[in-house]
């Protein structure tokens, strides 16, 4: 009698965009996969996401009249990485992301197109781009999923009245407030209004975008192979026979069992942000577990099981760092947008600035995590505005002014999180912040806002600056003078996407241990594995597209370890 419950030839650990690849590529390739995730629903991190995925030199830049190239790719990783990556795995990145791409359109229902004027994060680096690069999936409709639809992970941020879907290039239309603005929005709503059944099922759009729209797909590509995905099982242990990894020991409905995996288990099951005792292990206090974005499920179990193979790892101090701020139940809202709008400054509790606003969000949290100090602490910071910005912009679950009033704010927002006065001197006295030191600090900032030039953080100078912005703003579509009372504020904490640090790989998704051999057998992807790019971030979709690239990766070195075998198998017959 076999001691195995199940047996399949690849193993993959965790649901997300990076499991979910592998798996369909393996099945494509002639491999059995199976797919487990410890967590209700499907989806992972990438659920929660935008759904971005940056893929340098990708075959819809061409069709928005962007031109790329692999030299142009490798100059832009290779400078902004500085060095902290191999730069094999730069190339691998740079050569199979397009590639990645070009698979999954030809063999499934996933299906991308550009985002043409979303830049990459550092436009004016030698190869960089002002667009393009970062493509996203074409809307799904949720009814394809039969009822697999109720098992898939959601996020509330990016829907418009926490109901109606968009996508990233209509999410940059509607915060221009143009004429085309609001054709869009109420296209938006008729669209909605007229999808009874997504309405009765009241569980949002039936209109997949972004995060949850790239998760659908995957998943129904992976329903017409009918690949097997396990909800609610845990990776407990893995099992190793003469040094190969050949299995894993794992919990499904409360019931343990032994699933070989002929060919390898990847591991691709997120990071440890979730886990606040090794994020103050491994990286700067103050840090916790209750200021990320990421998956509940990443906790980080799979980092500490390759460990105990002898795996090497890296970039465990690091993360995708986003500024957020903190609903009253606790909830992180991802501050993208927010921040970048004219007319907002984040400030500390001497009521200074510390950083350029609308820098990529990692960099914003860079910026909050070196100017805090005992005597000037930056950890919560505030971002303050007039009535101008909360008339004009969104702020968090806040819409603007014009369409929700303060007076119609729920108590709990209007009391506990949005902090008012008609003075600075007031909203700082409320927020426990030096008054003298901001309304010095807004007075400066004003006279930069009314000549164009910050002259003390450069915001407006880059492209990317100016990608969430105002045009209607004159000189500078991201500064505008705050002088219109009241005076609002909110707590500004140092957030992330998820950890970056993780097992080290190679090429080919393998984990290598601290001597740079492999550990046969056992591959990871995504926010379990050492980032690609570094202490960086290349542009919206830099975490998943490397995730999906390094997946498939995997999946196909596992799928021709299987031939080889099978290969010799055959002449060994003959």
């Amino acid at each position: 009698m076999s001691d195995w419950d199940y047996t399949t030839d690849f193993l993959v650990v965790g649901s997300g965009g990076g499991g979910m690849t592998a798996a369909l590529v393996a099945d494509n390739s002639g491999l059995k996969a199976l797919v487990i995730e410890k967590t209700a629903l499907f989806g992972g991190s990438t659920g929660l996401s935008g759904g971005n995925i940056w893929i340098p030199n990708n075959p819809h830049m061409e069709g928005v009249g962007v031109r790329d190239s692999r030299e142009d790719a490798l100059a832009y990783l290779k400078g902004i990485t500085k060095g902290r990556v191999p730069e094999e795995r730069i190339v691998a990145y740079v050569d199979r992301a397009p590639e990645m791409v070009r698979y999954l359109e030809a063999n499934s229902d996933v299906k991308f197109m550009a985002v043409p004027r979303y830049p990459d994060y550092y436009p004016e680096h030698p190869g960089g781009k002002i667009g393009a690069r970062s493509i996203e999936p074409i809307p799904f409709r949720a009814a394809k999923l039969g009822a697999e639809e109720k098992k898939l992970r959601r996020s509330g941020q990016g829907l418009v009245l926490g109901r109606m879907g968009l996508t990233a290039k209509e999410a940059h239309t509607l915060v221009q407030f143009s004429f085309w603005s609001f054709v869009l929005m109420f296209w938006i709503m008729l669209r909605y209004w007229f999808d009874v059944g997504a309405r009765r099922k009241g569980r949002g759009d039936g209109r997949l975008t972004l995060g949850v729209g790239l998760v659908g797909r995957l998943r129904k590509a992976l329903m017409d192979r009918d690949v097997p995905l396990w909800l609610n099982t845990c990776c407990d242990e893995l099992i190793v026979e003469g040094g190969r990894v050949i299995g894993a020991k794992v919990t499904r409905d409360g019931k343990p069992m032994r699933v070989r995996a002929e060919r390898g288990v990847l591991f691709a099951a997120g990071g440890f942000a979730k886990n606040a005792k090794m994020r103050q292990q491994y990286q700067e206090a103050p840090i916790g577990s209750d200021w990320t974005a990421a998956c509940e499920g990443n906790t980080g179990e799979v980092i500490g099981m390759g460990q105990a193979l002898g795996a090497a790892v890296d970039l465990m101090d690091d993360a995708w760092w986003t500024p957020v701020t903190l609903l009253p139940d606790g909830y992180p809202w991802l501050l993208v947008v927010e921040k970048s709008m004219p007319g907002c400054v984040m400030v500390n509790r001497a009521g200074k600035r510390f950083t350029n606003e609308a820098a990529p969000y990692v960099d914003v949290v860079k910026g909050q995590y070196a100017a805090n100090t005992d005597s000037e602490p930056s950890i919560p910071a505030f971002l303050i505005f007039d009535q101008r910005y909360r008339r004009s912009y969104p702020c968090g679950p806040l819409g603007p002014s014009r369409l929700q009033p303060d007076s119609s704010l729920p108590k709990r927002l209007r009391q506990g999180f949005l902090k008012k006065s008609g003075t600075l001197r007031g909203l700082a006295e409320k927020l426990g912040v030096d008054p003298d030191g901001l309304e010095a600090e807004i007075e400066r900032f004003n006279g930069f806002a009314k000549a164009g030039k910050d002259e003390d953080f450069q915001r407006g100078d880059s492209l990317y600056d100016r990608y969430y912005s105002d045009s209607k703003i004159k000189p500078n579509p991201s500064l505008a003078p705050i002088v219109d009372a009241p005076f609002y504020a909110i707590e500004v904490w140092p957030g992330d996407l998820g950890t970056k640090g993780g097992l080290v790989t190679d090429v080919e998704g393998r984990v290598l241990r601290e001597d740079g051999s492999v550990i046969q057998g056992l591959y990871a992807t995504g926010n379990c594995s050492s980032a690609v790019m570094g202490n960086t971030y290349p542009g919206a979709g830099g975490t998943i597209g490397p995730s999906m690239t390094f997946g498939y990766a995997a999946a196909l070195h596992a799928a021709g370890a299987a031939q080889a075998a099978r290969n010799s198998e055959r002449a060994a017959a003959e």
